[in-house]
Order: C-alpha cells, then sequence, then structure tokens
C-alpha cells in the first residue's frame, strides 16, 4: 500500500525541552494512524509538525515522498486539513459560512463557490448531523456542535490527509461513535490523536505510542495495547479483552486507591450544607 505521509527523525526542542525525539512513522493511503499518549507525550507536536503550525528542529515531514516545507502554505492547505485543539470560531459567521470556508485553499479571489462545491458543503453538513444548524450562529453553538462543524469544514477542503487532534472532544456518545464510524469507512487517509485507548483501537489501522516524546510501541491495536505497556507509559492497571462482536481488544481499568495527597469524597472534611 503506497504511503501518503511520513515523518522521518522528527525532533522538536523548544526552551532547553525535547517535546519530539526522532520520530519516524509513516501513514498509508486509506488508513487511520493513530498517535497515543499521557498527556505532554508529544502527540499534538507531531500534529503541529504535519500542518505546518510548527517548524521542527530536525527531520522532515514527506507528503508522497516530497518534503512538505517545499510546498507553498496554499497548497500544502490543498493536500492536508486539519482539525485542531485551538480551533476556535469567534467571528459571527452561520455554520453553512464556516463550512464552506473549507474550500478556501481551492478557491482564487472573491470567485463565488460552484454548484459542485455549494453540494459538497452540503454533504459535509449531512455526514456531521449540521446541516439543520446551516444558518445558525456558531457562537451560538454547543461546543459539541462547534466540533462536528469544524469536522464539516475540514473534509470540505477534500484533502489527501486528514490531521485530527483529538477529534471526539466535546462530543456525546452517539456522536463520538457516528464520528469514527464514518472514518472508519471513508477510505480517507487520517493521522490522529486520542486520548480514549478504546475509541482508538476501534478505529485505528495502526496505533503510534508516544511517551516523553519518543516512540514506544507502533503496530496494530492488539500487538500495541497490552497490559505490560499501557502500566509502562500510561501507569495504570487494566485487563484487556477482546470486543465480544468485532475481537478489537477493549481495556477495563482497574480503579487504585486515591494517590497520596488526594482524599476520596467520602474521606473529605464535610463544608455544611450549602446555602
Amino acid at each position: 500500500m503506497d504511503t501518503v505521509l511520513s515523518l522521518r527523525d522528527l525532533t522538536v526542542e523548544m526552551a532547553g525541552r525535547t517535546l519530539l525525539d526522532r520520530l519516524s512513522l509513516d501513514v498509508a493511503a486509506g488508513r487511520i494512524v493513530g498517535l497515543v499518549g499521557p498527556n505532554g507525550s508529544g502527540k499534538s507536536t507531531a500534529l503541529r509538525c504535519v500542518y505546518r503550525a510548527l517548524k521542527p528542529t530536525a527531520g522532515v515531514v514527506l507528503l508522497d515522498g516530497g518534503d512538505l516545507t517545499s510546498r507553498k502554505l496554499r497548497d500544502s492547505a490543498r493536500s492536508i486539513a486539519a482539525l485542531t485543539q485551538e480551533s476556535h470560531t469567534e467571528l459571527d459567521f452561520t455554520v453553512e459560512e464556516v463550512v464552506a470556508l473549507g474550500r478556501a485553499p481551492h478557491v482564487q479571489g472573491n470567485r463565488p463557490l460552484t454548484a459542485r462545491e455549494r453540494a459538497l458543503c452540503r454533504q459535509a453538513m449531512e455526514r456531521l448531523d449540521v446541516a439543520h444548524l446551516a444558518g445558525r450562529s456558531v457562537l451560538a453553538l454547543s461546543g459539541g456542535e462547534r466540533q462536528r462543524v469544524l469536522v464539516a469544514r475540514a473534509l470540505v477542503q477534500e484533502p489527501r490527509v486528514l490531521v485530527l487532534d483529538e477529534p471526539t472532544n466535546h462530543l456525546d456518545v452517539r456522536h463520538q461513535v457516528e464520528l469514527l464510524s464514518f472514518l472508519r469507512g471513508s477510505g480517507l487517509t487520517v493521522l490522529t490523536a486520542l486520548h480514549d485507548l478504546n475509541l482508538a483501537a476501534q478505529v485505528c489501522d495502526r496505533l503510534a505510542v508516544l511517551s516523553c516524546g519518543s516512540l514506544v510501541a507502533s503496530g496494530d491495536p492488539a500487538e500495541v495495547l497490552t497490559p505490560e505497556l499501557v502500566r509502562k507509559v500510561f501507569g495504570v492497571d487494566a485487563t484487556v479483552i477482546p470486543h465480544p462482536r468485532t475481537g478489537i481488544p477493549q481495556l477495563l481499568y482497574d480503579l487504585s486507591p486515591a494517590p497520596t495527597g488526594l482524599r476520596t469524597a467520602a474521606e473529605a472534611p464535610s463544608e455544611g450544607p450549602h446555602e
């Protein structure tokens, strides 16, 4: 299978700290690769290098075998669409206007959208269950609704690679499942960071586990998600069982006593009734 995106010895150093240390990773066409790891492990840093919000200290990001930095930013945006954790929609645009912004890298000047592009926007809104919000201001939406609007905007770019940083943030269970099911069946090439290991196992073809900026394991979810690795990287004990229908590994976490210095609600002193 052809490799679309490659990270080669990607290193990011900032303020005397190494945020990413010689990360190498391939993403094949039509596959979903997930970055997982604790907070601060380098997941978002790696994604920022891919969508060019951050310049690596060393190493290179290759798109179709060519150095991504050799392309103009507009050309990169035609090939790579990103949903970031820092995505904000502070302007009082309607949902359909925000989604239509996904065509910006493809549009010269003030050219209006073509009939095909308008249909593309409608289809993306329908896929993400926001078509009924088309005329609403994005400022009036819930966090989950905004998240779905921004995913729709990314789809409208028609990218070669879709980069998603915690795409299930703010989404309720139904919309988490619908989004990941869509990605699973879409045929898109996706690089995503996910906190939820069970969701990552369900949607990703391959997982790359990061810890302290370094790659510690990669492979399919069944190879990677072992109790030993989860204990070593995440510091928790877990039992791994196959999903009864799909056989995909799922983790059952073993809850430990509260760490020293933290008290449970039962142990905490009473503050008296609230008025």
